[in-house]
C-alpha cells in the first residue's frame, strides 16, 4: 500500500485536482519518495508501454541468436500482437467469466462493508485530530486491475473544503492508515478480489466532518484513543 500525500511523493504536483475523487493510476506517474525496490518494480508494471515491450523480448532474442529467422520475425507482426494480447488479457488480467467465479457476491459485499467501516472510523479520527467542522472527507482507495501479480493499492485522503484537494497527511495520520485499513482479516489481496469480481477498482468512502462526535474530538485533543 502506498499512501499518497505531499510528503510521500517525489512529484507532489500530481496531487493538484479540480474535482474529487482524484485518480492516479493510468493518469499520472506516481513517484514515491523513499520506496523500496519492490514498490518500484510493482509501479513499473503499471507502465503500459513496458508491458507491451516485455512479450516482444523473446522475439528479439531469437532473432539475435538465429539470424536467419530475423526477417521472418519482422514480417510477422500478427504473432507479436497475439503475444501482447495473451500477456495483457490472459496472464495479467482475468477474463469476465473468471472474475464472475472469483467470489460469491455476499462475500464481496462483506469485504466492502468491512472496508467502509474501517475507512469511516479512520476518517473520523483524522477529522477529530484536525478539528475539522466543515466539508466532506474522502478516503480514496485505488487498486490496479492487474490480477496475477502483487496488488498495488494507492490510498489518499481528499476533501472538498475549502476547495478540492488531497490532504497532506502527517506521520501520525499515515500511521493510522497503515495500521488501520488492512490486516489479516482484510488484506489488500482480499480487497482486490472483491474489486475484480465487480470490475471496479476505485473506492471513495466519505465522512461528513460535522458528523464527527464531540467525544471523538475530545479524545483526539487529549491524545487518547477515540
Amino acid at each position: 500500500m502506498l499512501i499518497i500525500t505531499k510528503d510521500t511523493l517525489a512529484n507532489p504536483g500530481i496531487l493538484d485536482t479540480a474535482s474529487l475523487p482524484r485518480r492516479f493510476l493510468g493518469r499520472v506517474a506516481v513517484l514515491p519518495r523513499g520506496a523500496g525496490l519492490g514498490a518500484w518494480l510493482r509501479l513499473t508494471a503499471e507502465v503500459q508501454l513496458l508491458r507491451y515491450i516485455a512479450p516482444l523480448l523473446p522475439f528479439v532474442g531469437l532473432a539475435l541468436v538465429f539470424r536467419d529467422l530475423a526477417l521472418p520475425f519482422t514480417q510477422a507482426p500478427l504473432v507479436m500482437l497475439i503475444a501482447i494480447i495473451i500477456v495483457e488479457m490472459r496472464i495479467l488480467r482475468l477474463s469476465p467469466s473468471a472474475r464472475a467465479r472469483l467470489l460469491p457476491a455476499e462475500e464481496a459485499a462483506r469485504r466492502l462493508d468491512a472496508l467502509t467501516f474501517r475507512a469511516r472510523a479512520l476518517l473520523r479520527k483524522i477529522a477529530a485530530r484536525r478539528n475539522l467542522a466543515q466539508g466532506t472527507l474522502h478516503l480514496v482507495i485505488e487498486q490496479s486491475e492487474l490480477a496475477r501479480i502483487p496488488p498495488l493499492t494507492l490510498v489518499s485522503v481528499q476533501t472538498d473544503w475549502p476547495a478540492p484537494q488531497v490532504l497532506n497527511l502527517d506521520a501520525e495520520e499515515r500511521a493510522l492508515l497503515a495500521g488501520g485499513l488492512f490486516d489479516a482479516d482484510l488484506s489488500e489481496r482480499d480487497l482486490l478480489a472483491a474489486n475484480l469480481s465487480e470490475d471496479r477498482y476505485l473506492r471513495d468512502i466519505t465522512q461528513e466532518a460535522r458528523g464527527v462526535s464531540a467525544h471523538a474530538r475530545l479524545a483526539a485533543a487529549l491524545g487518547a484513543p477515540a
